[in-house]
């Protein structure tokens, strides 16, 4: 199974949302999970992970799926020194025991070419990174992902769930 991630905040409160599916070419999810939580660490610049990473363990102690992949909004590694991002922190509280993927709107610093995937018909690329995985399989998952647009459909559907839009 492939759970997809998101948070989205409101002052020192969040919603993390998931969206649980058996492949990549999924044009629907199994579940839909979501989760308040309260008491968020505030943003720490160059420290995202730190309020992130907590919000999504809260809503894993909520899965009982089998997971093998996890999709988190954002990076793995970060720029071509690769450094440490959400993603490969998330790998690491998880005993390494399920693969990473990141998938970012916008390009860090010196994020390498080979990062890109383009969807649909749209200009602007996505930025995939990964850990338990090779970064090939992971940009071929992820472009293999069902929908038309540049953010699939179902890396979408986590989206607006943390944000309270029900489509």
């Amino acid at each position: 199974m492939i759970l997809a991630i998101d948070v989205q905040y409101e002052g020192n409160s969040a919603v993390a949302a998931g969206v649980i599916f058996p492949m990549w070419s999924s044009t629907e999810p199994n579940r839909y999970i979501t989760k308040s939580i309260s008491g968020i660490e505030p943003y720490e610049p160059g420290a995202f992970y730190k309020r992130e990473l907590p919000c999504i363990l809260s809503l894993l102690e909520d899965v009982n799926e089998h997971l093998e992949i996890i999709v988190v909004d954002g990076f793995v590694t970060l720029g071509k020194e690769g450094e440490k991002g959400l993603g490969m922190y998330l790998h690491e509280a998880l005993n390494k025991k399920i693969a990473v993927i990141g998938v970012a709107k916008r390009a860090f610093k010196d994020t390498p070419k080979a990062c890109e995937v383009y969807r649909g018909e749209s200009l602007n690329p996505l930025y995939v990174t990964s850990v338990g995985l090779s970064l090939e399989e992971a940009i071929s998952g992820v472009a293999s992902m069902h929908g038309k647009h540049r953010i699939p459909t179902l890396l979408k559907k986590a989206d607006q769930l943390c944000r309270g839009i029900n489509t």
